[in-house]
């Protein structure tokens, strides 16, 4: 069976000397992105994979009903990754499936609507119907550890400090 390391929510998906440094993580074998529109696009797809190959592991990208449908049939095979998606909504959808995660990293979500989007840190904007969500997820799903942090180097920030400013507190 395999696992999912860690479950990370940036709209950049794999970029840079984020995921290098991720993909270090003890355990980590591959990357999972999930993404309908990157996984469709053959070009973007290839992007994304020539990516993360530069991390020495293997990358997948896939549709949200493959990676479903991965989990249903085959529980990752031996995979144990780090599941990149660009929403909150992806991420919650995976879960409610059935996906187990126990951490969960935010890294970059940029403002949509400036009338119900906030900034919670430094490069992450949320409504509160996501927050509810990230909220739900830590209560009702098992994820343990969710916290926001752009790079590994920047300063971690925690579910319950970004729900206090939707006047929100975690029970459990």
């Amino acid at each position: 069976m395999g696992l999912v390391n860690l479950a990370r929510i940036d709209e950049r998906l794999i970029h840079g000397q984020v995921m290098v440094t991720l993909s270090q993580k003890s355990g980590v074998n591959s990357i999972f992105v999930v993404d309908d529109i990157v996984a469709q696009d053959k070009f973007m797809r290839d992007l994304y994979k020539n990516a993360g190959s530069r991390t020495g592991k293997k990358t997948v990208v896939t549709t949200m009903d493959r990676a479903k449908h991965y989990w249903d049939e085959y529980e990752f095979k031996d995979y144990n990754c780090i599941l990149i998606v660009k929403t909150v909504t992806a991420i919650y959808e995976l879960i409610k499936h059935g996906i187990p995660m126990k951490e969960l990293n935010v890294g970059g979500i940029a403002q949509k609507n400036p009338e119900q989007d906030i900034l919670v840190t430094k490069s992450v904007y949320l409504n509160k119907t996501d927050a509810i969500k990230l909220k739900e997820l830590y209560e009702d799903y098992g994820v343990e550890n969710i916290y926001f942090q752009a790079t590994p180097a920047a300063p971690k920030t925690s579910l319950e400090d970004v729900l206090k400013q939707f006047d929100l507190t975690l029970g459990k």
